[in-house]
């Protein structure tokens, strides 16, 4: 295991899927720029989404092809792959975790995989984001590309496959679509913490941190919000961070904060403005994957938007930490405190299951 190994008392230890001789498995350009903010307010239209051969998706193919017998014992599992801990192994999520022990800047990969292994992670996002990814891993890990990060590839390219790749404050996947109900290949997730006051802590107002822009936009939206709606919207303690699961078609009830299909025009201007910006580091196909699966569910009119008065860094007022964004199966939650965290998973069913 090349490097040192993080250890955040604030996010699980680094842990190690375990492969022991299992059956395995026998058998580029960048992604287009960002979407052109389609709004989810509108009537769903068809689907767009990754294929087998997208640029992230070609990469995979060939990072299979190139691996050895020997790799593959390593890092490919069977499609329905169940982790004695973790269950399904290619849902899971985690803040913090290594899905295999073999990292991607170790001897294990030569160098041409670990240039393909850089090619599928540059596919699945949007070319203006790739090196602030990169600086975020280098930040959170104290290394460059490949440092204390693991991959692994479910079922086989040319049927049902995907890749996902891990480590400390990121989990992406690439699935050509694979799973035709879930957007982003499943559930991921992100972090940063670009600055440091102890206790693992960002400064307030999170500077260099390539997310925060984020939570200032949405402050932007509590900002319009009259005092009853603002009174709604508030709410006292936060979830536990993990729990990100779909509520589906509950009760209002169930959904913590205000709804979005009370906004004004204005408002609803500025939420959108909020969910464009959630989207931009993805590459295009993603963006309007996740678009038409919020649309299909009934849009962000079918959404409630949540302010978390506990853990908030800032006491000057107009600047909130921890919020989030929820729907009958969309949840992108944002938790700012001690430092930034940020859990997404959205489908088009409210029935998927998350096995987080």
């Amino acid at each position: 295991m090349a490097g040192k190994k993080i250890v955040c008392p604030d996010c699980e230890g680094i842990e190690i899927a375990s492969v022991d001789r299992r059956r395995f498995l026998t058998g580029v350009a960048a992604a287009a720029a960002s979407t052109s903010a389609l709004t989810v307010f509108a009537t769903p239209r068809l689907m767009a989404a990754p294929t087998p051969e997208s640029a992230a998706e070609t990469a995979v193919k060939g990072l299979y092809e190139a691996l050895t017998d020997e790799q593959r014992k390593e890092i490919c599992f069977d499609w329905d792959y169940k982790h004695k801990r973790w269950g399904l192994l290619r849902t899971h999520v985690s803040n913090n975790w290594n899905i295999t022990d073999k990292m991607i800047d170790s001897d294990f990969y030569t160098k041409k995989q670990r240039d393909i292994i850089n090619d599928i992670f540059s596919g699945v996002f949007n070319p203006e984001w790739q090196k602030k990814i990169k600086k975020q891993l280098h930040d959170d890990s104290g290394g460059d590309f490949g440092h204390n990060l693991s991959c692994a590839i479910f079922g086989k390219p040319g049927d049902k496959f995907e890749f996902v790749m891990t480590g400390r404050h990121l989990t992406i996947r690439a699935d050509g679509h694979s799973e035709s109900h879930v957007a982003l290949g499943g559930p991921i997730f992100h972090g940063h913490q670009a600055s440091d006051v102890g206790g693992l802590k960002e400064k307030v107002h999170h500077p260099g941190n390539i997310f925060w822009h984020q939570a200032l936009l949405a402050s932007k939206v509590y900002g319009m919000l009259d005092r009853d709606q603002q009174a709604k919207a508030l709410v006292e303690a936060r979830p536990k961070e993990a729990a990100v699961g779909f509520h589906g078609e509950e009760k209002e009830a169930k959904y913590p904060g205000i709804a979005l299909k009370d906004f004004n025009a204005d408002q609803k201007k500025g939420i959108q403005a909020v969910l464009d910006s959630l989207l931009e580091p993805y590459r295009k196909e993603d963006q309007e994957e996740v678009q038409e699966c919020l649309k299909k569910q009934g849009g962000l009119e079918a959404c409630y938007l949540a302010f978390y008065k506990d853990g908030n860094l800032s006491d000057e007022g107009g600047e909130w930490d921890n919020w989030r964004l929820e729907g009958p199966s969309f949840v992108w939650y944002f938790r700012g405190e001690p430092h930034v965290h940020i859990w997404i998973n959205v489908a088009d069913d409210p029935t998927v299951a998350l096995n987080a």
